[in-house]
């Protein structure tokens, strides 16, 4: 039977329909929110999956575009891959939900939102957010939840509860914060230089939202929720790891992890787990999870060092910093270069200039983006981590490192009318060892200014992480965290900026979320940390960026012309605009209002298309000089090409001073000759005359 729930959320109706559709899900909920509607299921399997040390989660975001009233383009006029919009709703999804499962739960399960209707001034992404949330807690799958997620923007100064389509592009501010009961579980920002202090409030304020969203989902679950089932748990047995403090006492495991050089980690790691494996040749059982064994031992040792004794695996002390370095142009012919190492993360950027023409197409949800005329990329190839694994492209983890770093300095990128370039950054990892999408900013804002992009202000992130106890006061956040701190700890919080606030904000935690202290001391050391970075290392190497373009770059003339005009420069099927290209060999974009970008590397054939478009684009009046090419010779006269597509003729009379019998007794065809305006004739033709203008 089906049962509907609604809410006011931001003004709008919140309506969600369970036991609808969708039955044989473990947990369905079809949701909207104002006219945008998403269906939002939960499924699992019956059994763990074999031979595995983590929780198979995935989670999808299928944007259909019928949800907007388009056909896909192609030959098979569907869908094809996710886009990256889709990808990074699918990680900001899956960030809050993961840290809700049982630890020790290894069944596959799959969250799948499907967009079907798309209203402008409802996010289907927060829709989608929502119902995952809902699906899974009304399910019978192991699940601690409810949790809720809300978005604020800004525009104007003021703080947007689930801003429209159109707030959220063109505002100050997309935050998007996820908040169990208690904490808050996940935050996810893009801003425009936002101080730190309205960023908490910004947080926090979508952290109240979430509680009235929580208390419906709540409701929901005590009327229509399953039972949560059985399932085997996949926990270490408790006598394995009595069994392994024997044979490894816990102060040589102290040692064996207590190195600021991840190989000689590795390589002591590597002589502990053969202990154990020669220990426990004859169980069987034992050795299929001796490798989660080690992974958890570990953990235990590096927890209890930093919490009880703050110290930590390098050494270092719980806000240091590891070793920076920078430098810029090391790599030739490209049209910006720098790289960018703390510790044994080194992160090479390198940046592309082009015209406008070469920004990216977007085609998916949302109306307002059509395009990107910046691109950042990251790539994460194996040698990285001293690993050996053939290249697949981008996975969905290089998806949304490129896309913070690429928010991260956005709001500091110069406007289309001050630097008429698209531009591409491409961050190449050259080695890893926790937070390599920060050292990407970093490498990022150099590359950047080095290559001559007029940067706002120089820009730099850096990661915080944490370790927390049995209670909510017991905990220690540490700055710059290496892999190890990473992969142990419970915190990933990222945040980058200028010295004016924040740019960005990426926050993963492995436990059931932070409370307000924990979230403010992080923020505070970030910014710290950044003005650190800033100022001893990013900007001894470049400290503001270069007045020109590199050699390597194309270069951009900028004119204004009437739009009414614009059809003149194209001309019948872009004849003319391509007789430009052709003669010139250079590259011209056109706006609709008239704004039109020349570029090339050759600045005398720049500026003699910037003439041609000027000729054709003035109103011709009597008295004004041009020099032309002959290219019809008549009877009566010749016809002079004096720009592409623009021709005008010299009367047989106007050719020389003395009088002709014949065109061609002075002119043949491809000669060129300077001429003088003399206006229009009575067939609206303009008239030259060669004779009244000194041909030397």
């Amino acid at each position: 039977m089906t049962k509907t729930y609604t809410m006011e959320l931001a003004g709008r109706t919140l309506r969600m329909d369970v036991n609808r559709v969708a039955a044989q899900a473990n947990g369905a909920v079809l949701i909207q929110y104002g006219e945008t509607t998403v269906l939002c299921t939960a499924t699992a399997s019956d059994k763990p999956r074999d031979g595995i040390d983590f929780f198979p989660l995935s989670v999808e975001f299928e944007e259909k575009l019928y949800s907007v009233g388009k056909i896909p383009g192609g030959f098979n006029k569907r869908e094809g891959k996710a886009s990256e919009n889709a990808i990074l709703t699918a990680r900001v999804i899956d960030r809050p939900m993961r840290p809700l499962f049982p630890k020790d739960f290894r069944n596959d399960v799959t969250l799948n939102n499907l967009v079907m209707s798309v209203d402008p001034e409802c996010r289907p992404e927060i829709v989608a957010m929502i119902g995952t949330a809902v699906a899974t807690s009304i399910s019978d799958i192991p699940f601690d939840g409810p949790c809720a997620m809300t978005q604020v923007g800004m525009v104007d100064g003021q703080f947007i509860v689930n801003p429209s389509q159109e707030q959220w592009d063109k505002g100050d501010l997309k935050l998007t914060v996820a908040s169990t009961a208690e904490k808050v579980i996940m935050i996810e920002a893009g801003a425009n230089i936002i101080p730190e202090d309205k960023m908490l409030e910004a947080i926090y304020m979508a952290h109240d939202v979430n509680q009235t969203i929580i208390a419906l989902i709540n409701q929901m679950v005590a009327e229509v929720g399953k039972p949560k089932f059985e399932y085997t748990s996949c926990a270490i047995p408790e006598e394995m790891f009595a069994k392994m403090r024997e044979i490894v006492p816990p102060a040589e495991m102290e040692e064996a992890v207590f190195t600021d050089h991840k190989q000689t980690r590795e390589e002591n790691i590597k002589r502990v787990t053969e202990k154990f494996e020669e220990a426990f040749a004859d169980n069987e059982e034992w050795l299929a999870v001796l490798g989660e064994a080690v992974y958890q031992y570990q953990k235990k040792t590096v927890r209890k060092m930093i919490l009880k004794d703050h110290k930590r695996p390098d050494g270092r002390r719980i806000d240091e910093i590891r070793p920076l370095s920078a430098e810029i142009d090391l790599i030739p012919r490209v049209h910006g270069s720098a790289m960018f190492t703390r510790g044994q993360t080194q992160i090479c950027d390198v940046v592309t200039l082009a015209p406008l023409s070469e920004a990216q197409k977007v085609d998916g949800l949302d109306p307002y983006i059509t395009e990107k005329r910046y691109i950042h990329q990251y790539n994460f190839p194996s040698y990285s981590v001293g690993e050996t694994k053939p290249s697949r492209g981008p996975g969905r983890r290089e998806i949304g490192h490129g896309a913070l770093a690429e928010r991260a300095l956005i709001p500091v990128l110069p406007s289309v009318d001050e630097f008429p370039y698209a531009i591409r950054a491409v961050s190449e990892t050259f080695e890893s060892n926790g937070s390599t999408s920060m050292a990407s900013t970093c490498a990022s804002c150099m590359s950047l200014m080095a290559a001559g992009v007029p940067l706002k202000a120089m820009v730099a992130g850096i990661s915080c992480g944490l370790v927390t106890g049995d209670t909510d006061d017991d905990y220690l956040v540490l700055t710059d965290i290496q892999g190890l701190e990473d992969f142990f700890g419970d915190m990933d919080f990222k945040v980058t900026g200028t010295k004016e606030g924040i740019t960005a904000i990426q926050m993963d935690i492995k436990i059931h979320g932070l409370t307000r202290p924990i979230v403010e001391e992080a923020i505070r050391r970030t910014r710290e940390a950044r003005f650190f970075i800033m100022d001893t290392c990013m900007s001894k190497a470049i400290a503001e960026p270069r007045k020109e373009v590199s050699a390597y770059a194309p270069k951009i003339l900028t004119i204004n012309i009437d739009p009414a005009k614009i059809g003149d420069v194209v001309g019948q099927r872009g004849k003319t605009i391509n007789e430009i290209i052709d003669r010139t060999g250079v590259k011209i974009d056109i706006t609709d209002d008239g704004v039109v970008s020349v570029c090339g590397t050759d600045k005398e054939k720049m500026d003699e298309a910037v003439k041609m478009i000027e000729i054709i684009t003035t109103e011709f009046e009597k008295g004004q000089v041009f020099t032309g090419k002959v290219v019809s010779i008549k009877e009566f006269g010749a016809f002079v090409e004096f720009a592409p597509g623009k021709e005008g003729m010299v009367h047989i009379s106007k050719i020389a001073n003395e009088r002709i019998e014949h065109v061609e007794d002075v002119l043949t065809l491809g000669d060129v000759v300077k001429v003088i305006c003399l206006g229009k004739d009575k067939m609206g033709r303009i008239s030259f005359s060669m004779k009244d203008v000194d041909q030397n």
